[in-house]
């Protein structure tokens, strides 16, 4: 007899018990008609898991919730299961990892995505300590990973399916290219494991998000106009309050997609004759004669009536009295510009041998403005003076092909760093 699992279709929780059954060979099927925000509110349900929450395996020795409990009792159900390694160091071993998973990789992505998704109240600084924790962990992980296919052993264990469900909702949703890239390992683990036959018959077609969510922003709810009482009406008794609705549950407990974004103005602007990836590709692949054939090439390809240029220059420099705190500093607004990756080229420079530093910065954008979801998305615009390139500027233009190059001394001072948003 099929076990039964409550919980959506999409639910990376449920994944975890659906992949483990696929390797164990234990019949586990999800629930006919569940739909979330209905069914785990029902009496049935609420007995099973007096909190309302998804996943729950319905056995015939009675209800498991949590998701990781639920994917080890099914790995269990099979004796000698090879998911849970062939010895006692490695049983402890995949249960280390298991908890890193939970504790470091999950909870890591959570903090990034929930306060996009609206679950939570987003707060910029507190993004960015999320981002820097969550490359810390996967920094830890992609280390482990150099000399290591799988976390334990040389096959697939328990801890490499919950580790690839947790890694599955970041590199969907928030953790782009530009993250990854720093972390080699971990994209060659990510993309070995959704691409075995019993991970892929799950979670099916992974994609890796080209952008990091934007922030949903909720509509504030109208207050409704006091209404003034007659002076002689008689006073009302006090009702107790009625409790509140229980809200749509959190992404925590059933993550279902997105709704498709709509068009980004910038893609209704008429057709321009630059193509930012041949740029893109251009820029990349010059080795050699750097000025001759990349910068060459930029101003070949420059479309002033579809592109505009813009200078940027740091409100605060005399903060930047420590070098690595302002590489962290402007690497955080490089990622939170991965919005705009489709739309725009940059460039920013970390200027001077001695502290305090300068930072400055060359932006190219798609229009003749600054595309106005990356000023209401990315805070960090609000930190620089941004000053729009005249090219008919022989001055200007020189220093945009310099900003291009990472030429030094720039601006008669050496580069401490040169990063480049592409």
């Amino acid at each position: 007899m099929a076990l039964i699992l409550y919980a959506g279709k999409t639910n990376k929780n449920a994944y975890k018990t659906l992949i483990a059954a696929e390797y164990s060979g234990v019949d586990v099927k999800l629930a006919e008609n569940f739909e979330m925000g209905v069914t785990n509110k029902t009496p049935e349900f609420l007995k099973m898991n007096p909190i309302g929450k998804v996943p729950v395996l319905e056995t015939p020795e009675g209800p498991v919730f949590e998701s990781n409990a639920i994917a080890r009792y099914v790995t269990r159900l099979k004796a000698d299961n090879h998911l849970y390694g062939s010895s006692l160091i490695e049983y402890a071993r995949i249960e280390q990892w298991i908890d890193f998973a939970a504790t470091e990789i999950d909870a890591g992505i959570s903090k990034w995505l929930y306060p996009r998704l609206g679950y939570q109240p987003y707060l910029p600084p507190a993004e960015e300590a999320a981002i820097f924790a969550l490359k810390r962990a996967v920094g830890a992980l992609n280390l482990h990973l150099t000399s290591n296919t799988y976390l334990v052993g040389h096959s697939v264990t328990l801890a490499d399916i919950i580790m690839t469900c947790n890694l599955y909702t970041g590199f969907s949703y928030v953790m782009t290219k530009s993250f990854t890239s720093e972390f080699p390992h971990v994209e060659r683990y990510f993309w070995t494991m959704v691409n075995q036959p019993n991970v892929k018959k799950v979670v099916g077609e992974v994609k890796q998000a080209e952008s990091v969510l934007p922030v949903t922003k909720k509509p504030s709810q109208p207050k409704e106009p006091a209404k003034s009482k007659p002076k002689d009406e008689p006073r009302k008794e006090v009702k107790e309050k009625e409790p509140a609705k229980p809200k749509a549950e959190p992404a925590a407990e059933e993550e279902e997609a997105p709704k498709p974004k709509p068009k980004n103005p910038l893609d209704l602007l008429p057709p321009s004759k630059m193509i930012l990836d041949d740029w893109k590709r251009l820029y990349s692949n010059t080795k050699t004669n750097f000025r001759e054939v990349a910068i060459k090439g930029f101003w070949e390809m420059y479309d002033p009536e579809g592109y505009s240029l813009w200078f940027c220059d740091y409100k605060y420099n005399d903060e930047n009295t420590v070098s690595f705190v302002t590489l962290n500093k402007v690497g955080g607004f490089l990622q939170r510009m991965d919005l705009a990756r489709k739309y725009a080229f940059g460039k920013m420079l970390v200027i001077g041998s001695e502290p305090p530093f300068k930072v400055k910065g060359l932006w190219l954008f798609r229009g003749q403005e600054i595309p106005q979801f990356v000023i209401d998305e990315c805070y960090d615009m609000e930190l620089y003076e941004w000053t729009k390139v005249d090219i008919s500027d022989e001055a200007q233009k020189e220093r945009v092909s310099q900003m291009i190059e990472d030429y030094e001394p720039f601006e008669g001072d050496a580069l401490l760093d040169a990063k480049c948003f592409k």
